[in-house]
């Protein structure tokens, strides 16, 4: 595995470093008003340093509130099975050609030159497709303007980055500007075919009909229910999907009438994967054959990651940071049969989201026996009034401090107490950070972390060790 900043910073000339340590320099003393001028040039800067190279693969942008980095893996897993040659970069990690790299930046997109960077080592690479996972907050920041997108695929929207936005209309209308830009851009030809603008939506979401309604030359909609969604009124393809049986490794299903298996055990991954057929199919690739690729789809690191090393609980690491990510985790771990479940919570600083801190503590309190409160990703607030506010939001659910809530500031320490208070069939989900390499701490600093290998070190501590 690469590291995610170094061979990008390596290819930079000593001209353009300079020129990028003045931009930023030059950023701390631009008035607020006109920030999106600054970033609007980088954008268009970056774009013609490295030759539009968005132009020259077929690009899949995938926006929504949750499952949106499982949903660029699950596509990339699904043309790669069926033989095409991918690159794409999320919040879980970057990958150019089967090459992974790790995402240190603390970005779901990364800034404009490493992006466009990025999508140059693609071409070279000779990727056909690429998979951009497209923030709210990075299209706020042109980060997509210099993307030309054939496909917009639309997961969900929920009540987050609330406070950044402004509120839930500001949110909603920035995931739009992804899907107003796909037809501003002109149809591209690739390998001598002509790729039609695309638009790919959840229709069981409540927002379904809004990011549906802009223009396209192909809609496509995709379901878990019987009855036809609202929003297709009439156009449009229809990937329809039903469980038929679900066990603790999966569930098999039917699509379109036509039977399947998916090898994951949690049910918002099964979701995030009818995304990924939905588009998928959409480019022209048989339903046949992508569902008989469905069947290899493997879960993605940090996401509903489960750690082994022979103990006889489940250990499970999640990304989950948010109250409806959080919703999901527990309905999974519900459906697997835990006894108990123990968990280990923090809430991410530098103003994001402030409101969500107790609620996230209640959700836990609500849903698991012990809950252990810890540091996430600080920034330059204070740990301990964050873990306080999230602590709240328990006590009030009903948890007594030094019984069955913990505040334990080491997120290691507060890793091992969990794995010291496991009993035989319960589960322990630690949550937040999922595969991130890093922990944002004070001062702009990011030191090195990684959730999988604190829950390995603390069964170790207690006897089980994975190799």
């Amino acid at each position: 595995m690469v590291d995610g900043c170094e061979p990008l910073t390596a290819r930079l000339s000593t001209v353009y470093r300079l020129l990028l340590t003045m931009l930023h320099q030059l950023k701390k003393h631009i008035p607020e008003p006109l920030l999106a001028v600054y970033h609007f040039a980088l954008a268009k800067t970056a774009v013609a340093l490295y030759r539009s190279p968005s132009d020259e693969m077929i690009v899949i942008g995938v926006t929504g509130t949750n499952g949106k980095s499982s949903t660029v893996n699950f596509i990339a897993q699904l043309l790669t099975e069926l033989g095409e040659k991918v690159g794409y970069t999320s919040t879980a990690g970057f990958n150019i050609a089967g090459e992974e790299i790790v995402n240190k930046m603390k970005m779901t997109m990364p800034g404009r030159f490493a992006l466009q960077s990025l999508l140059r080592r693609m071409v070279k690479s000779g990727c056909r497709y690429a998979i951009v996972e497209t923030s709210s907050q990075g299209v706020m920041q042109y980060r997509h303007l210099g993307i030309n997108y054939d496909a917009a695929v639309f997961t969900n929207l929920t009540p987050e980055h609330i406070e950044a936005h402004g509120g839930f209309e500001n949110y909603k209308k920035a995931k739009g500007r992804l899907f107003a830009h796909l037809s501003a851009r002109g149809r591209k030809t690739i390998d001598g075919r002509q790729i039609p603008k695309t638009i790919i939506v959840n229709a069981d979401d409540e927002q379904a009909s809004y990011y549906a309604g802009f223009t396209a030359d192909k809609h496509v909609y995709f379901t878990w229910s019987k009855a036809t969604p609202k929003h297709v009124n009439g156009r449009g393809a229809v990937i329809r999907a039903e469980e038929l049986g679900v066990d603790e490794s999966g569930a098999n299903i039917v699509v379109n009438d036509v039977p399947a298996r998916l090898n994951l055990p949690a049910q918002f991954h099964r979701l995030n994967a009818l995304a990924a057929i939905a588009t998928v199919t959409s480019f022209g690739f048989s339903l046949t054959d992508v569902l008989a690729a469905a069947e290899t789809l493997r879960g993605v690191a940090g996401r509903y990651e489960k750690i082994e090393a022979g103990q006889p609980f489940s250990v499970i690491v999640d990304y989950a940071y948010e109250p409806y990510a959080l919703k999901a985790l527990f309905a999974a771990v519900k459906q697997a049969g835990a006894a108990r479940v123990i968990g280990v919570h923090g809430s991410a600083g530098g103003g994001r989201d402030v409101a969500r801190r107790p609620l996230i503590g209640k959700l836990a309190a609500e849903e698991e026996v012990i809950v252990i409160v810890t540091n996430e990703d600080p920034y330059d607030e204070d740990p301990f009034e964050i873990m306080r506010q999230v602590a709240e939001g328990a006590r009030a659910a009903g948890k007594i401090e030094g019984k069955d809530l913990f505040v334990v500031e080491d997120r290691q320490t507060a890793i091992d107490k969990a794995m010291a208070l496991a009993k035989p069939g319960d589960a322990v989900v630690i949550t937040g950070k999922g595969s991130e390499p890093v922990m944002a701490v004070a001062g702009g600093k990011k030191i090195p972390w990684n959730d999988k290998e604190a829950a390995l070190r603390a069964l170790g501590k207690i006897g089980y060790n994975s190799h």
